[in-house]
């Protein structure tokens, strides 16, 4: 340790440590108070105003300026107005630089010689560090904790997105046609010219028709796959893209006229807050553009593409629509960019990196076997392994039931009304056995739903409180909910099988009720199957079956998080037993955990 202090020129010096947050998690000072003085013309409506003021209340008295302790609004769209951005950043000519939040936060971290922060944060700047930018310090260690999601990160940050969402965000923040708000509405030129800005405002209205019909297309696109598919309509579906150009871009081009236009009227501005507002603007209106041709083009190269269509609002009443790609194989990125031999020595740690569990008996050829599947999917080739056992007695503080009376989800299309009423059946006798106090996993919001609906009445009359993710709520407010009422029932799926840590008596009890395969039909698994068919390896072998091994084990892991607690987990699946990649599932689990088979 003392000769890696000495190199990196640490040695002697205090020891720091230092949070780091995005830089839009940050409220600037200059921006709150300009949104506040213009608030008449910036936002449409009440609420829009109510937010603002509650974060005006928050911002002058906060200690660190950050969203981690700002009161909930009714228009979260209002932080995009007053959030530190690097666009709009008016450096040391700011009258707030000293004071400004984001740039304290900036100097503690270059003085800090152990920086914490989140993977997103992490990945996003390294895919700039690959384009020759970053706004990291330079570094000479990483530790990845949580290293499982290492892949699913990166590949968000080394591909492309772009939602309707944000394009209409954008526009509407320069000029809602219909309010007649927006900072256009307020713009003055030194020139005193108003053509100008109407000219901008014109350029706004042809952007957002583009828009329409860019994303109607991408709808149209999506709905036209499912059908070919034969896909029965969804809240959420999604189609692989194959071939650049199979829509058209009428977006992009309006959307570089508007930048130009907003970079000749920054030029004409009549303040320093307007050019560097402007100059932010025309940044975010670029990006949409490049977007837009990349991902319509498919210019990066060994990336999947696909479109995107989701339910959202009060009962699914609006859409979300998109468009995305990823690399397929994140491995030769990584390997360039993170793990080369120039790069920084990297820790990857989890307890759920490998597809066994350790055993004293195997030897050492065998337990480096078990992390195959990571080492190739990130590309850290040569890696050092280590796999420690639990500190928990996972023999004495879990019991594990199969319940094997349940038609195998596969068979029974996993989608059937008979199968949802005999799911529902089985988890209501799971969660009267231990009285609530259960998370009920799956691996798809439409059966998170279907049995939602079904078990309502029941745990109702049962006075167990139901929580359903997606529909009572955000995951934090649902958690708090579930550790309030020690009978409380939560169904989770996505996020729920990971990163979720509720101790005691609360928690005792964890239903799976399906095996965590990903559908073989998702654009980015589809994808990776393929490539591994092309090169005459097996699929399921080498991607399907580890990926829901690792899975598995993070929603088994749910229940376990203290040497005190104890309760049982529930597999609903009886391919666990009755298939013989279902031992590959049990070999995972910790020591000592033997499954009870249920047959009635």
């Amino acid at each position: 340790m003392s000769r890696a202090l000495e190199r990196s020129g640490w040695e002697g010096r205090p020891f720091k440590a230092v949070l780091v947050k995005g830089r839009g998690n940050y409220v600037s000072i200059r921006r709150l108070r300009l949104a506040s003085s213009r608030q008449d013309k910036l936002f449409a409506d009440a609420a829009s105003r109510r937010s603002l003021h509650v974060i005006e209340d928050w911002g002058y008295q906060t200690e660190d300026g950050t969203l981690s302790t700002l009161p909930s609004l009714e228009r979260p769209g209002v932080w995009d107005r007053v959030q530190s951005d690097s666009g709009n950043c008016m450096g040391r000519k700011c009258p707030h630089h000293n004071e400004c939040f984001y740039q304290t936060a900036r100097r503690e971290m270059e003085d800090a010689n152990l920086l914490v922060c989140n993977h997103a944060l992490f990945f996003s700047d390294l895919a700039l560090r690959a384009q020759q930018a970053g706004f990291l310090p330079s570094y000479d260690h990483v530790v990845l904790d949580e290293a499982h999601m290492v892949e699913e990160v990166a590949g968000e940050h080394f591909g492309r997105s772009l939602a309707e969402g944000r394009v209409r965000h954008l526009l509407s923040s320069l000029y809602h046609e219909r309010t007649r708000k927006g900072f256009l509405a307020n713009l003055s030129l030194s020139s005193g010219d108003t053509e100008p800005v109407d000219r901008a405002v014109r350029l706004v209205m042809d952007a957002g028709e583009a828009a329409g019909d860019f994303f109607e297309s991408v709808e149209a696109l999506t709905r036209s796959d499912a059908h070919d598919a034969g896909q029965r309509r969804s809240p959420s579906t999604s189609a692989r893209v194959r071939t650049p150009g199979a829509i058209d871009n009428p977006l992009s081009d309006p959307m570089n006229r508007l930048v130009q236009r907003l970079r000749l009227l920054k030029d004409d501005a009549s303040t320093d807050a307007d050019r560097f507002e402007l100059n932010a603007y025309a940044q975010r209106a670029a990006a949409i553009a490049d977007d837009a041709e990349a991902l319509v083009v498919q210019s990066l190269p060994g990336c999947a593409y696909w479109t995107e269509v989701s339910s959202a609002g009060q009962g699914g009443s609006r859409l979300r629509v998109g468009m995305a790609c990823s690399p397929i194989d994140v491995a030769p990125v990584l390997r360039e960019h993170l793990f080369g031999d120039d790069g920084p020595s990297v820790v990857l740690t989890s307890a759920t990196l490998a597809t066994r569990s350790p055993s004293e008996d195997e030897p050492a050829e065998h337990r480096e076997a078990a992390f195959t599947h990571v080492i190739e999917r990130l590309g850290c080739d040569g890696a050092r392994t280590l796999q420690l056992g639990s500190p928990f007695d996972h023999a004495r503080q879990v019991e594990l039931f199969v319940d094997v009376s349940m038609d195998s989800p596969a068979g029974a299309g996993g989608a059937s009304l008979g199968y949802y009423d005999a799911l529902v059946a089985r988890v209501l006798d799971h969660l009267v056995a231990t009285d609530g106090g259960a998370f009920v996993l799956f691996t798809s919001f439409a059966a998170l739903n279907a049995v939602a609906d079904r078990l309502a009445a029941p745990l109702e009359s049962l006075d167990m409180p139901l929580l359903a993710q997606g529909r009572d709520g955000p995951r934090g407010e649902l958690l708090r909910r579930f550790r309030e009422h020690d009978r409380s029932v939560l169904l989770g799926a996505a996020s729920f099988w990971q990163g979720v840590d509720v101790r005691g008596e609360a928690l005792r009890n964890v239903i799976i009720t399906k095996l965590p395969f990903d559908p073989p039909d998702r654009p980015l698994t589809e994808a990776r199957t393929e490539r591994i068919r092309d090169r005459g390896g097996d699929p399921f072998r080498e991607e399907a079956l580890p990926r829901a091994v690792i899975r598995f084990k993070q929603g088994f892991g749910r229940l376990i998080r203290s040497g005190d607690d104890r309760g049982r987990v529930a597999v609903l699946d009886p391919r666990v037993v009755t298939k013989s990649y279902g031992r590959a599932f049990l070999a995972a689990l910790p020591e000592g955990v033997e499954p009870h088979v249920l047959r009635e």
